[in-house]
This record gives structure tokens, C-alpha cells and sequence, in this order.
């Protein structure tokens, strides 16, 4: 499995970090200060999260003043959506298969 693939997996693998990308997916661009007020953890938490998401690339992180801004990158996610892509096919042609046997025995 590709190093950016499990990147990916492993952000995604905790539902705070899931959480936190969907909110960045809705409202856009926030601050670390705005994202933190939405969750039951701390900043520093939250901060820790971020570093994850950013380093599979589903995360942008900007400094504006003294402020930090995250946007969501969705283009992370299409690596997923291509590795999945190979087991939809796979199993199409499966049950496909499976579905033609059936046919034959009748």
C-alpha cells in the first residue's frame, strides 16, 4: 500500500479526525481557534489532529497574522476513491459471474 494511502487511512481511521475534516468541508476556511471551540477537547488536542490531517494532505494549514486558517483538500480523498474503485469492479465481475452460473443451472 502507497505511503499516501496510509496516511489517508490512518486520519481517517479516528472519528475526531473524521469530525473534524467534514467541518472543515462545510464551513471552509476557520481558524484553529473556531474549529477548537466546536469540539470537547483541547486546542492543543485539536492542533494535534490537524498535524495528522495536514500530513495526509486532507488538511491546508495557512498563517494569516496570528491566526491559523484549515481548509479542507478533498483531493486526498480521490486516492481513496481509486483504491476503492479496484474492489467495486471486482466485485461487479464476481456476482456478475456468480449471477451467469445461476442462469446456466436453471
Amino acid at each position: 500500500m502507497s505511503e499516501k494511502r496510509n496516511k489517508i487511512f490512518k486520519a481517517i481511521a479516528d472519528p475526531t479526525r473524521r469530525e473534524i475534516f467534514h467541518v472543515l468541508v462545510i464551513d471552509s476556511a476557520l481558524s484553529i481557534s473556531q474549529l477548537s471551540t466546536q469540539f470537547d477537547i483541547s486546542r492543543q488536542g485539536v492542533t494535534k489532529h490537524l498535524k495528522l490531517l495536514e500530513e495526509a494532505k486532507m488538511v491546508n494549514i495557512q498563517a494569516k497574522g496570528r491566526e491559523r486558517y484549515c481548509e479542507a483538500s478533498l483531493d486526498a480523498l480521490q486516492e481513496i476513491k481509486n483504491w476503492l474503485s479496484f474492489y467495486d469492479v471486482f466485485w461487479d465481475d464476481k456476482l456478475k459471474a456468480l449471477g451467469d452460473h445461476l442462469d446456466q443451472m436453471t
